[in-house]
């Protein structure tokens, strides 16, 4: 069997095995739509506050079913809404409270995702000081009751879709029990573990150790996706060809490079793939802009792309120029101009 193939996780048939990984501040649905148009077989939103969403639903453009209400924010609808192409992806809440999930997860009805997923991993402090994200690794009983109450409303109010968990390897170098959560989460309903073998401690410092998502895919009977270090096609082969992980999840890989999604099924089905051009690169940052303001409006839109500019042009030859004068755009027609001055984007 080749290394690009279907994956079925629950009662969900995925035609491929390249993930767009959780990304807070780049993974929402103007973004993922570019990657989903590059060939990415399913993808996952941000990170969700559950308490939030389920205090809050109006803001994120549901129904207040469950409380709250009020004006919704452009930005939040973005974060969890699905984009047009989107045929397949996850909503990922995070919590350290059950209930939280569960109402969260109920409140999702309205827009109908094929899967939830609970992050278990996210490192920062203002989500760990909740016993949220990675600090569910310090309480895998925790955790448990977690999934357990997302596979609830699920069955509930979401048409029984499957329920993933995204995991580190464990809070720190003398606790790394990802084997034990992940026990844990799959006897509580999940129905897919995705791995990013690093501990909490870590952070995004020092080197992932696959080792540990090779196990993990030896001991589960649902399948494994991994994550953690990859930046290229050959690094994707590599995983899936080394651990025997069902799926690669493309984390601050895609930042800046929805095409890592194309050129990674070319090198699995091939052997061999092309570089983007930087006008490639350009006009998919252009095109990015554009979605993202059809979503939060033109202002917000520019502000935020002076970062993803930075991510697109990095590492390119000429990125520095379009860099220096992105940092100032404050419109679209600013970042055409600038495009256009370098004949990186085609006159309107």
């Amino acid at each position: 069997m080749g290394l690009y193939r279907a994956v079925k996780i629950g009662g969900l048939e995925l035609g491929g095995n390249l993930f767009v990984a959780p990304v807070a501040g780049y993974s929402n649905r103007s973004f993922r739509s570019l990657c989903i148009e590059q060939g990415a077989s399913f993808s996952f939103t941000e990170l969700v506050s559950a308490e939030s969403l389920h205090r809050n639903p109006g803001v994120y453009g549901l129904r207040a079913e469950a409380g709250g209400g009020g004006k919704s924010s452009a930005m939040a609808v973005s974060l969890v809404g699905r984009a047009a192409n989107e045929k397949r992806y996850a909503v990922q809440l995070f919590a350290g409270n059950p209930e939280a999930i569960y109402r969260a997860a109920l409140a999702l009805a309205p827009l109908r995702p094929d899967a939830v997923d609970i992050n278990a991993g996210c490192p920062v402090p203002k989500v760990v000081k909740n016993n949220a994200g990675s600090a569910l690794m310090k309480d895998p009983a925790l955790m448990g009751r977690i999934v357990e109450a997302a596979v609830r409303a699920s069955g509930e109010a979401l048409g029984g879709v499957p329920v993933t968990i995204k995991m580190r390897s464990g809070w720190e170098f003398g606790e790394i029990n990802y084997a034990e959560c992940a026990r844990i989460a799959v006897e509580a309903g999940a129905a897919m573990v995705s791995l990013h073998p690093r501990t909490r401690s870590q952070g995004y410092s020092g080197k992932s150790d696959w080792t540990h998502i090779a196990d993990l895919a030896s001991r589960l009977s649902v399948p494994v996706t991994g994550s953690g270090d990859l930046y290229t096609p050959e690094d994707a082969e590599r995983m899936l060809r080394e651990t025997g992980c069902a799926a690669v999840m493309f984390a601050r890989g895609i930042m800046g490079n929805p095409f890592i999604f194309s050129t990674t099924r070319s090198f699995l089905e091939t052997g061999e793939w092309e570089d983007v051009s930087f006008a490639e690169k350009m006009r998919a940052a252009f095109r990015h802009l554009e979605l993202l303001a059809v979503d939060i409006g033109e202002h917000s839109a520019c502000l935020e792309m002076r970062k993803q500019f930075c991510a697109y042009t990095k590492g390119m030859a000429g990125g520095s120029a379009v860099r220096g004068q992105a940092v100032h755009a404050q419109t679209i027609a600013d970042y055409r101009e600038i495009l256009e001055q370098r004949g990186l984007l085609s006159p309107a």
